[in-house]
């Protein structure tokens, strides 16, 4: 690959879904298949330098200062296919030109650094964070490394995500330290194999795309095997150039830091200017005002929404307007919402007449608590004819779950937990099952049925879902059922309601809680919706409907242009380094060959002073997060995450997870040619 090429494909790489990264891996690759300087000026031989280690080896071993793999030693070098290396340079490995994973030696009172994995840096040259401990204390169940190594990280996905560095000014006097057994460590016997270069080629895809296709182990903690570290071919340059190149790669990625942070300010102007663009329109006063700011998002539009998720925030101007009675043209003799406030109140007390048992107990409750309560009107100006009420007087019906863990069974009904509602719909795939004993008792309050609307109030608060037809269901902890008189209210539109930012806004107004937010009963109750009439409240459903499916469309037209993108410039890298790199969805981490699955919940919020780091993380997150991300925050090792999670669980901070599980992402196949 000469200039000219690289600068013809850089525009598209650089601006597609992990251009960046992408530009990374590939400024690895061509540094260590000597591709990123220009060949044929060097005027030394590896061949050379590679005996001249080859002797110093040997006085090492000699004088029992290296630490051999015999078993190891014998096997040839394998230099991969398809790529030719610079007349100057030799294949090798790494356990030919220095110490695999060394051990240090020093007083117990020496001053030395401790580096646990959370120490270790994913970004390019980036320091190791150390404390300092004791020689002693941590020299023993530690993985040794000094000033001068390389250490990389062996487990998933600390791996995947570029966990590793070339070792330098470690605390300490002796300039060594101990730290996570989660590294594989080389150390250079001769001068002339600089660990900055070493650097370079273990986070190139020359070693990372084997080195994941090489690990080992269980799912969760899978790792690359010393062997595979030892072994693999390493492509040696003469020292001279291993110093040019380093240098080269150092210029070059503060040049993509500089155009990384080019695109982030930029993403952060375009989102600026989305929400103020939408804000104008949401707080517009006139019509006239109205449309002005219709037009300009009409204008800007491709500009304002250039990726999936930013379709998100126009979904939420679209509930707001229509929500706030400003998406559809009035009319000339609407009928008062007053009157459909007051048809809900007759039918309420018809009911309250004509129920029994159970229901008639609920009845009569919601006529005392609509006599005592007293519900505020926001400040926000609705229509003339419109009304804003309770979520208490617009029901027929709002009932609290039986708030204990239901026992469950492996085949019956299913049990909604907050977890199963998202974004306005039921999941039902992965839901909990009840048995009829358990179902009678729990739903004893009343029963859901199709329509019906599951609200959560904690964990996360705010979600809501419609019970679809032809299914069973029981409200989990932490859920309510709201039901309305469905030819009075619509449900759709209540829905619509509860999903809009300003409802969502108000009702974080209305939460309580120090640590996790979250609603009382009375709260949800208490919540204000805007109410239009019945026939107002249908049309405004069908043009939300509309919009959105619009919404949907352009969203799957940015997904796919964005995936096109990132599909042209995977193969692009490809075509230019020899090497395919697969490129995960989220650039901004690289995505482990397997994930963990549990979800995790916050229970008795600690201490201020308890020791409970995950709960903190949890408190932090509305009280629930999936076991892997969990993890990754905590950024500890497998090992002491769960340990820590044990431990938490134990003191009831944490609520008994699920049983744990793991699970393959399934891999792609490769590309046919």
């Amino acid at each position: 690959m000469d200039a000219k090429q690289f600068l013809a494909e850089f525009g598209h790489v650089a601006k597609a879904p992990g251009g960046i990264a992408h530009l990374r891996q590939m400024i690895y690759q061509l540094a260590v298949t000597g591709s990123l300087t220009p060949r044929g000026e060097s005027r030394e031989d590896a061949g050379l330098l590679l005996a001249h280690i080859g002797a110093q080896r040997q006085r090492l071993i000699r004088a029992k200062q290296y630490k051999r793999m015999v078993e190891l030693e014998s096997e040839p070098v394998c230099p991969p296919q398809g790529i030719s290396l610079p007349a100057a340079w030799r294949w090798t490995r790494l356990l030919d030109i220095g110490e695999i994973n060394p051990r240090n030696d020093a007083p117990d009172e020496q001053l030395a650094a401790f580096v646990p994995m959370s120490g270790v840096p994913q970004f390019h040259r980036a320091a190791i964070i150390a404390e300092t401990k004791r020689w002693g204390d941590i020299k023993k169940g530690y993985t040794h490394f000094a000033n001068g190594d390389v250490v990389l990280a062996k487990i998933t996905p600390c791996f995947e995500n570029g966990k590793a560095a070339a070792v330098e000014g470690l605390p300490g006097d002796a300039g060594i330290g101990a730290g996570t057994t989660e590294l594989q460590v080389f150390r250079p016997i001769h001068p002339g194999v600089l660990s900055a270069y070493v650097y370079l080629f273990l986070r190139s895809p020359l070693f990372m795309v084997e080195g994941e296709k090489n690990m080992t182990g269980t799912a969760g903690q899978k790792r690359v095997p010393t062997d595979y570290f030892a072994t693999r071919a390493f492509p040696l340059p003469p020292s001279e150039e291993q110093s040019r190149i380093v240098a080269k790669v150092d210029e070059l990625m503060a040049l993509c830091d500089q155009l990384e942070k080019q695109q982030q300010d930029r993403r952060k102007l375009q989102n600026a200017l989305r929400q103020s663009t939408l804000q104008a329109l949401a707080t517009a006063q006139s019509s006239h005002e109205l449309r002005m700011g219709w037009e300009r998002l009409q204008a800007n539009f491709g500009q304002l929404f250039s990726e999936p998720q930013d379709v998100r925030d126009f979904r939420g101007l679209v509930l707001d307007l229509a929500v706030n009675g400003r998406l559809l043209p009035s009319t000339r003799t609407p009928t008062p919402a007053s009157t459909l406030l007051d048809q809900i109140a007759e039918a309420r007390s018809k009911w309250a007449k004509t129920a029994e048992g159970q229901e008639k107990k609920e009845a009569v409750g919601m006529l005392k608590k609509l006599r005592t309560q007293q519900a505020a009107a926001p400040s926000e100006v609705l229509p003339e004819h419109w009304r804003w009420a309770s979520l208490l007087q617009v029901s027929q019906a709002v009932v609290d779950c039986h708030n204990k863990t239901a026992p469950y069974v492996n085949e019956g009904i299913h049990l909604i937990r907050t977890t199963d509602i998202r974004d306005g719909r039921m999941e039902l795939t992965k839901t909990r099952k009840i048995s009829e004993e358990t179902y009678a008792y729990w739903a004893r309050r009343m029963q859901p049925r199709a329509g019906d609307i599951f609200f959560t109030r904690e964990a996360p608060m705010g979600e809501a879902a419609i019970v679809p037809d032809g299914e069973r269901v029981c409200l989990g902890q932490r859920t309510m059922l709201i039901r309305l008189f469905n030819e009075l209210f619509s449900n759709r539109y209540l829905l619509y309601v509860i999903q809009s930012p300003s409802f969502q806004t108000r009702m974080s107004e209305a939460a309580i809680g120090m640590t996790v937010k979250h609603l009382r009963v009375g709260g949800v109750e208490d919540l204000v919706v805007p109410v239009p009439p019945r026939d107002e409240q249908d049309r405004i459903v069908q043009v939300i409907d509309r919009l959105f499916a619009l919404c949907d469309q352009h969203a799957r037209h940015l997904t796919t242009g964005l995936r096109v993108a990132a599909s042209l410039a995977s193969s692009t890298v490809a075509a230019l380094t020899g090497i395919n790199i697969e490129q995960a969805e989220d650039t901004a981490m690289k995505a482990p060959q397997t994930e963990l699955v549990s979800l995790l919940r916050l229970a008795t919020p600690p201490d201020v002073k308890a020791q409970a780091p995950l709960a903190t993380i949890l408190a932090r997150h509305q009280g629930e997060m999936a076991a892997r991300d969990l993890w990754q925050r905590f950024g500890g090792e497998i090992d002491a995450f769960y340990a820590q999670l044990k431990t938490e669980v134990t003191h009831g901070w944490i609520a008994e997870p699920e049983p744990a599980q793991v699970r393959e992402k399934p891999t792609a196949e490769p590309a046919k040619a």
